[in-house]
């Protein structure tokens, strides 16, 4: 059995616009990095149960990339996406109303290369980014 972590943040924003800014490869490319140096060059996105998406990250030096990607098993508009990546781990994001915000709750299994703790802060740190960019725009 696979450790699950669970990283949350609540955005002061509405869940249709957290939503669109999580989802939409345009606004991906803005906040999908856990660090300054780091960025994502590249993000696709084929939002439905069994669509695809693949988000490129990148250290801003050029030294490192990697594609981020996987495959839909659950798409309920501005509620929940689920998906499979590509090592077969299992990943679900929740959206939900938090007072005038939406709290977004990300539980992922854990992989077996990096510590619990620097899986936990690298995916916290991310969504912490999201929630700066979201409430920024």
């Amino acid at each position: 059995m696979n450790t699950v972590i669970t990283v949350q943040s609540t955005v002061n924003a509405p869940a249709a616009k957290v939503w669109n800014l999580y989802n939409t490869p345009e606004h991906v490319v803005n906040w999908n990095n856990a660090s300054e140096d780091w960025h994502t060059p590249h993000a696709e996105n084929d939002l439905r149960v069994g669509g695809q998406f693949k988000y490129t990250m990148a250290a801003k030096d050029g030294s490192f990339s990697f594609d981020f990607g996987g495959e839909y098993t659950t798409v309920d508009q501005e509620k929940e996406i689920a998906y499979v990546l590509g090592d077969g781990r299992k990943v679900q994001v929740t959206f939900v109303p938090a007072g005038d915000g939406t709290t977004v709750t990300t539980q992922f299994e854990a992989e077996s290369q990096n510590s619990i703790e620097m899986q936990q802060g690298g995916w916290q740190a991310i969504l912490d980014n999201f929630k700066k960019y979201a409430e920024a725009n």
